[in-house]
């Protein structure tokens, strides 16, 4: 549950038996998991979020993109 009360919706999975290739294999919905943090609790999870914007502020790739959206479509 966020600040707000409303719940934070957990990523779906496929029923059990699911025919879709995409998810195939013992990894796949690990693999998803992991990439939601499923496992951090939410102090854990600030924590991460704050590091990942501060690297992407710093980021070279992330300062070539913005300009690219800048010069293409007037986003900044």
């Amino acid at each position: 549950v966020g600040d707000t009360g409303t719940p934070v919706p957990t990523p779906l999975l496929p029923p059990a038996g699911s025919q879709l290739p995409c998810f195939h294999g013992s990894s796949t919905i690990r693999n998803l998991k992991e990439r939601f943090h499923m496992n951090m609790t939410e102090e854990q999870l600030q924590l991460l979020i704050e590091q990942m914007v501060d690297g992407s502020m710093r980021s070279i790739t992330t300062k070539l993109y913005d300009g690219f959206q800048y010069l293409t479509n007037g986003i900044m």
